[in-house]
Order: C-alpha cells, then structure tokens, then sequence
C-alpha cells in the first residue's frame, strides 16, 4: 500500500489518463489483493470509508464486485439508483457532485455519457471511478489484463485479438493493451468500428510502450497468431431495437471453432459477460477449454479492490 501515495485522491475516468507503469502496479496491487484474500489475511485498508456507487445502467458484476470488494476493504458501499438521486428530477451533476463530495470518500458511476462522468470528477473533491459507460470500460479492461498476465505470465509482446462491435471494451483494449506493450488486433464490420480519437490515442502509446495497433474488417486476419481472443455482445444496452439489424452485419464476426483455429493453440478466450450463445460466440468456445471467463469475471473483484484501496 506504499503505492498510495502515487494514486491518492486520483479519478479513474478512462485508462488514457494512466502510463504503462500505473496499470501494471494497479495490477500488481490486484494480484497481492488476491493472493491475501486467498490466505484469509484480513485487508482493512478503507476502514470507516464509503463509495457512493451511482448506478443509472443495470448490473450484476459491476455491483456486486465493487459492493463486496469495499466490505473486504473494511468500507461501505451505497447502492444509488437513477430513481433514488435527483438527479432523476433535474439536479445538475455538478450538485449531485458536490453534495456527494460531503457525504462519502469516492464515487464510481455506472451511466451512459462519458461527458457526465467527466463533469462529475469536475466538480466532485472526492476520487470518482468509471463504473462503465457507452464509450469506456477501464475497470473491465484492467480485469481483462489481469487475467491475461495470470495465464501468460506477461503482457507485453502478446497479441490481443478483438472481434466486434467498436465499442466500449474495444477502446478501453485499444488504450489498455497499447499503453503496457501488447500488439492489439480490431476487427469490426464497416460502419461499426472503433471511435478515430481512441485508435489514435493507442497509436500513441504505442510509440512510447513498443506495442502495436491494427484496426480491421477481416476477423481472421485480426485472430491469426492470437494469444488472447476477446469479444462481446452485438447490441449494448440501449442499443437493442437495432438487434436484427446488428445480427446480420456481425454474423461473419462470431468467435468460434473455425475462427480461433487461426489464433495460437495455447490462445485463451475472454468476455465481459453477459455473454450470448449462438450470437457473438459459440457455446464450444466459451464453455471450452481455452475460455478463461470466470477467472476474467472473479478479476473483477480484485482490480477494483486495488483502484478502491489506491485512489481512496
């Protein structure tokens, strides 16, 4: 915990505000939390302090591993839904920021703009955290980097191979994995890929970190020689009316048998869940062998508990 001084008081609003080196010690963090937990050693860091979680999306391991990683941090957390803040009557974020900023020690938001976690860490004076929204997912993709460096023992040099919609966890990948070395693979259909800002934010980091970036149609291209295989849904939330649509445009995208044939044979499989059988990848494929996505969901847990620990 001597780490805190470095991310004392800081926001985790995206990964593009972290180096290489701040990920990897959040990780390492991650790992010792884990490794204590594992041995019973009690962990009671955030002892009388409490996170305000504000949730104006639906979740089951956002919730769960923030509420549960606070308690074995010795804290509280405080379940907000949309209903219960004013924020539903028409309070501004930055009042709802600052009222917030009297009662509790952090803040992690679960919503839809970007722009309104930014305006909240704006006017909040306590750490706010990036619970997820349409354009981020740093918390997911610091789990995801966790869990590769678990069962590959490193990250940088690794591909990463993201077959998809160019969404969320695509440019939270294209951050993360540029920022600590690895070469990152894109492949989304025409008309569904990533944002230009987060592609050229990668490219970026990767003249610094020695990793890689390719953004392309042909999910084949973009798995061969994979260490890693990554995917998501087709409709995020909100995005559901647009479903059939989606369906045809990223049927040529699931991630099955035929498809991780072209990655490494010791490749492993990751997804945020929730997952969708039959549509974005096949029940062989994450039911199988390669798939790590229990390790990447129980991650969870242990990378919130690092940035939780640090930050407040």
């Amino acid at each position: 915990m001597i780490l805190q001084s470095k991310f004392k008081n800081r926001d985790l609003l995206t990964l593009a505000d972290y180096s290489g080196e701040e990920i990897n010690l959040i990780l390492d963090a991650a790992a010792e939390l884990k490794e204590m937990k594992k041995n019973n050693i009690p962990t009671p860091y955030l002892q009388g302090k409490t996170l305000a979680m504000v949730f104006q999306k639906s979740s089951t391991r956002t919730r769960v591993s923030f509420e549960v990683g606070m308690y074995q941090l010795g804290g509280h957390a405080m379940f907000l839904s949309g209903s219960d803040l004013q924020l539903g009557r028409g309070e501004t974020i930055s009042d709802t920021a600052k009222v917030l900023s009297r009662f509790a020690d952090g803040i992690m938001i679960r919503t839809y703009d970007q722009s309104d976690v930014e305006e909240l860490a704006e006017h909040a004076d306590i750490p706010v955290i990036n619970g997820l929204t349409d354009q981020t997912h740093p918390c997911q993709i610091l789990a995801d980097l966790l869990t590769i460096r678990e069962h590959k023992g490193r990250l940088a040099g690794l591909k990463l191979a993201y077959v998809g919609d160019g969404n969320n966890i695509a440019h939270s990948l294209l951050l993360g994995c540029s920022k600590v070395g690895m070469h990152v693979a894109v492949a989304s259909p025409q008309g569904y890929m990533p944002d230009e800002k987060f592609v050229n934010l990668a490219k970026e980091a990767c003249a610094q970190s020695g990793g890689r970036v390719e953004v392309l149609n042909d999910p084949v291209a973009a798995v061969a020689d994979a260490d890693a295989v990554v995917t998501d849904v087709w409709a995020s939330m909100g995005q559901e009316e647009e479903f059939e649509q989606r369906a045809k445009v990223f049927a040529p995208y699931q991630v099955n048998s035929q498809l991780v044939a072209h990655a490494k044979a010791d490749h492993i499989f990751l997804h945020c869940l929730p997952a969708h059988r039959g549509e974005e990848v096949t029940a062989e494929v994450i039911d199988g062998p390669r798939s790590v996505v229990w390790d990447e969901a129980e991650n969870r847990l242990h990378v919130q508990k690092a940035i939780l620990a640090l930050l407040l």
